[in-house]
């Protein structure tokens, strides 16, 4: 886990895309579930609502080849990220309007983390979540270099993990309850199938 200098990786992101993934990996991984959770985290630390990240996904060369450009560090590693403007949670005081702005990049290695998942004794999927977020926290200036640190920023990963989770889980039941809530009405002949409970 490291924070890169400030550069943008070619070709790793989009304008006018709030959260960008590429998955050069080779790798099947929940893409959908990583910007969720990316654009869950950004959300409740208090950045604009505009602005941009990119998720690169890529094999433990290209993470390795990386992680000593730009760490001096050898063999590959779970993530790294790699800030692009300054933005902190809530935006700078003397910035009343802040716009668009990019947050960075932040590269992930999907076979490093599966044995780092197989090791913490859980899925491949909740180990990419976990990194997302660490990711996303580097970004914002959170490091672990010091023991206070640490300390602080993982026990904000572990909260905001939490939160994303349990935000999934009131989706689901949400979801639940409006299908279910669908089927009595039609069985109680309030709407016909086919017809369309919310506005065209």
């Amino acid at each position: 886990m490291g924070v890169a200098p400030a550069v943008r990786l070619p070709g790793s992101y989009a304008i006018g895309v709030s959260i960008e993934i590429a998955n050069e990996s080779g790798i099947d991984v929940p893409e959908e579930e990583l910007v969720s959770i990316a654009r869950f985290v950004i959300a409740q630390m208090d950045v604009h609502p505009a602005a941009e990240l990119s998720m690169v996904l890529v094999d433990l060369d290209t993470m390795a080849d990386l992680h000593m450009r730009w760490m001096d560090l050898p063999g590959p590693t779970d993530v790294m990220s790699f800030p692009m403007d300054e933005l902190e949670p809530g935006g700078r005081p003397d910035s009343p309007e802040p716009g668009p702005s990019m947050l960075g990049d932040i590269v992930l290695c999907p076979q490093f983390a599966a044995g780092q998942a197989h090791k913490a004794g859980h899925s491949p999927d909740h180990e990419l979540a976990l990194l997302t977020v660490h990711g996303v926290l580097h970004l914002l200036g959170y490091d672990h270099a010091e023991p206070d640190e640490e300390k602080e920023m993982f026990a904000l990963q572990a909260r905001l993990l939490e939160q994303w989770y349990d935000s999934l889980r009131v989706a689901q039941r949400r979801a639940e309850l409006a299908e279910r809530d669908a089927r009595l009405l039609d069985k109680t002949g309030f709407i016909s199938p086919g017809e369309s409970l919310g506005p065209a």
